[in-house]
């Protein structure tokens, strides 16, 4: 086992993700290392935007990896292998769960998690990759404002152990990043694909100040999303150049 071969846990910390770096900065850790917490004070999604979440309710953890066998380019694919590691996890205990583009796990229209990689890259090498993921487990209650989101027991009306979720979503992820370095990468492709929210359906999106409709149709290996409008016409968009329109 790979991911989990080291844990390392902090009562609280401003990020687990800061933490990992600081970590990285100081000497090299065990590839596979995570550290997670029970409350962060600066939680931190993509792009700058908060992660938000209760005091020992959910999961809140970064996994450090050297994937130098990924080329820059190509990165995406990690978090690709990531977010199916977590669906993978979350269909033990109950299906529907999707992912939305480029980031986060869906169950339905709802938000069950994020994740927010942060690459270290050197020429032509992706010399190491801090994976931060949060997860909804037993939280009940949410701010006001941060969208449609939802939890393992909102969903299922279940407490869940947080200690065996941790193992068992580390063993989940473990499997995916395992295929990623010694296995078949189109089928990594291939099954996120098959995840995607909203693939190849029509819907609404917002590009800068115009709302079109178009369906996706693919995610390009550097991560751009890939979408086709109503006139058959395909564009591609890096984060936070579309957003979805319900």
């Amino acid at each position: 086992m790979i991911i989990g071969s080291r844990l390392l846990f902090y009562k609280e910390l401003p990020s687990t993700n800061t933490r990992a770096s600081l970590l990285l900065n100081e000497n090299e850790q065990i590839e596979g290392t995570v550290i997670y917490t029970d409350y962060q004070t600066a939680g931190r999604g993509q792009k700058g935007n908060k992660w938000e979440s209760v005091k020992g309710k959910n999961l809140l953890f970064s996994i450090i990896l050297y994937p130098d066998s990924i080329i820059p380019s190509d990165q995406f694919i990690l978090s690709m292998s990531i977010s199916l590691g977590i669906c993978d996890f979350l269909d033990t205990h109950f299906g529907g769960s999707v992912i939305k583009w480029p980031n986060d796990i869906y169950v339905k229209d709802d938000k069950i998690a994020g994740i927010l990689i942060e690459n270290s890259i050197t020429g032509e090498t992706l010399e190491s990759s801090i994976v931060g993921i949060g997860l909804n487990i037993n939280q009940e209650n949410f701010p006001s404002g941060v969208g449609n989101v939802v939890s393992m027991k909102i969903n299922t009306g279940k407490d869940y152990d947080r200690d065996i979720c941790l193992r068992e979503i580390l063993s989940a992820i473990d499997l995916r990043y395992r295929q990623l370095l010694y296995g078949d990468r189109i089928i990594i492709r291939k099954e996120y694909i098959s995840r995607l929210y909203r693939y190849n359906e029509v819907h609404m999106f917002r590009n800068e100040n115009k709302i079109f409709k178009g369906k996706i149709t693919d995610v390009l290996p550097s991560g751009q999303l890939k979408i086709e409008d109503e006139n058959g016409e395909i564009s591609h968009f890096s984060y936070k150049e579309v957003e979805y329109v319900k």
